[in-house]
């Protein structure tokens, strides 16, 4: 493409839009529509994107950006409380989709060490969509949700050492031998030791007096992390190591949402410079002879990544509900795939015909598994009979550290610790009630515990857990659960429950929370005995009509 640097980036950033729209009309993530247009820009599509300096700068800020907010948000705290099945269900996936693509790709003819790279690219799940679909559909509290981020950032630890390996292997793999890998190990040590110092000592001071500027902390944020990752290249070490290494020195501050939140959109925006390099590497006429082995390492990534999970929950004593919505979260590979082989071809281990066959991947598999995610309920209600196996006959309870293992008698039984629902608990209680709370999110029902108020968890929309409740001498169950609006949300959960409640023969009343007037229409047609409406009623008027 002819022309000036400015029209250039112009062009390309109206191009992104464009797709970008199509692709939020398709309900799609932001990586597909930014990988569509890198195709789109690249040399077999409108050939806009040359050999620039700037938009190859900006694409390296863009990875440096995205590692450093990896290694922010790195809660290793989320992989000590559910540990076991986080672990297990994480390095599982991990060591079963590896060694079984890497069985695949080299029955499709690729040489070893492609091979190797396509396998590990494959076991890589996005944290990044993840997080904004269940968020989108408000399940990152429940259960499954809280189980796939500590898998995920089990995933992300694997990042971590397979990126710090190939790093060290790349920076080594010259002539010196052992020579060049002590001097790239002694530079990861100081970086290291740098991190951990600026950690340890000034880390806290120095964002609480740079915080005063919002504009500022921004800057100083994106500062760190270039600094670090220009540092990493300069040790021989990788930038996106050296991008990591950034994020977890301010990972343990106090200011690590608020830089989170405000760089989110900047590592979008420079990811985006990211694809399109990426798509200018690509030859459309080599995707289409890769195709083939393209939908069968798609298929496998769709149904082999779940089925691992489920079995692994399966064993471990979860319900096959669980186990299903949470295998969903690893049916596609994510935008450290894709970091990961454009490394691979940087360092001259594999050619661009493995980038663009994992690009292809990316895409079928973060196109289709977004739809799976989005109507995982009605999938699940298809599939449900078939999914028997993935379940023991007695399956253990779910959560089992979260629950007391005696039941206590109580006269009310309430269904959602969410805003409403915890101001009716503190009401009732302060009236003498003897409460019994459940909730599908395991640190509302640390908090009723905490507060005094037994807690168990528990999901409305299994069919079989009001068995374990004390239901024989409760007067009421009262359900606050949120039902969110719109084409996605499904069947109200509430009309579960009521169900569920009559078919075990519960005989006493039952409240349920309407948000609306057209959702007030839908559970009336339940009869219950009272409904509550929060936007009206107060905790206290609510509690009135409970007697």
């Amino acid at each position: 493409m002819n022309g000036s640097s400015f029209e250039e980036l112009t062009i390309l950033l109206l191009l992104g839009a464009a797709v970008g729209l199509v692709g939020l009309m398709l309900r799609q993530p932001l990586i597909v529509s930014f990988i569509a247009a890198g195709l789109i820009a690249g040399p077999s599509g409108l050939d806009l994107v040359g050999d620039s300096a700037q938009i190859h700068a900006l694409a390296k800020l863009g990875i440096a950006l995205l590692l450093f907010l990896v290694g922010l948000n790195l809660d290793l705290g989320l992989i000590r409380r559910f540990g076991r099945v986080a672990a297990l269900t994480g390095l599982g996936q991990v060591l079963f989709t590896s060694v079984i693509g890497f069985s695949i790709c080299l029955a499709l003819g690729m040489s070893v060490v492609t091979s190797a790279y396509v396998a590990v690219a494959l076991t890589f799940s996005s944290t990044i969509i993840i997080v904004k679909l269940l968020s989108d559909k408000r399940e990152l509290d429940s259960l499954h949700g809280r189980i796939a981020l500590g898998f995920l950032i089990v995933q992300d630890l694997v990042v971590v050492v397979a990126m710090a390996v190939l790093a060290t292997v790349g920076a080594a793999g010259g002539n010196e031998g052992a020579e060049a890998l002590i001097r790239v190990g002694a530079g990861a040590v100081a970086l290291l030791a740098v991190a951990a110092l600026f950690m340890r000592y000034l880390a806290e001071p120095i964002l609480a007096r740079i915080s005063r500027s919002q504009e500022l902390l921004v800057l100083f944020a994106l500062a760190w992390a270039a600094s670090f990752a220009m540092a990493a290249d300069y040790l021989g070490l990788s930038m996106e190591l050296g991008g990591l290494v950034a994020g977890v020195s301010l990972g343990s501050t106090s200011f690590r949402d608020a830089i989170a939140s405000r760089l989110s959109s900047l590592r979008d925006f420079l990811l985006l410079f990211f694809f399109l390099e990426l798509g200018s590497m690509l030859d459309l006429g080599l995707i289409g002879d890769q195709l083939p082995a393209a939908i069968l390492l798609s298929l496998f990534v769709l149904v082999g990544n779940p089925f691992i999970v489920m079995v692994i929950m399966g064993v471990m004593g979860y319900r096959r509900r669980t186990g299903f919505l949470a295998g969903l979260t690893v049916a596609q590979i994510s935008e450290f795939s894709l970091v990961f082989v454009a490394m691979g071809l940087t360092l001259g281990h594999i050619g661009v015909e493995a980038v663009g066959l994992t690009t292809v991947v990316g895409l079928i598999t973060i196109g289709t598994s977004t739809y799976m995610i989005l109507y995982s309920a009605s999938l699940y209600a298809r599939l449900e009979r078939w999914l028997g196996p993935f379940e023991r006959r007695n399956p253990v309870r779910e959560d089992r550290h979260e629950e007391p293992d005696d039941l206590p008698v109580v006269d009310t039984v309430l269904f959602g610790l969410g805003r409403y629902g915890t101001a009716l608990v503190e009401e009732l209680h302060a009236r003498g009630r003897t409460l019994l709370c459940v909730d599908f999110d395991p640190t509302a029902v640390r908090h009723a515990a905490a507060a005094g108020i037994p807690a168990v968890y528990g999901d409305v929309t299994d069919p079989d857990f009001p068995a374990s409740l004390p239901l024989h001498t409760a007067r009421w169950v009262v359900s606050t659960i949120a039902h969110p609006h719109g084409p996605l949300a499904g069947p109200d959960p509430q009309s579960a429950l009521v169900e569920a409640l009559r078919t075990h023969g519960f005989s006493g009343r039952i409240a349920l929370t309407a948000t609306s007037p057209a959702q007030a229409r839908v559970l009336g047609e339940l009869r219950p005995d009272v409904l509550l409406t929060p936007f009206i009623d107060g905790a206290a008027t609510g509690a009135d009509k409970l007697g």
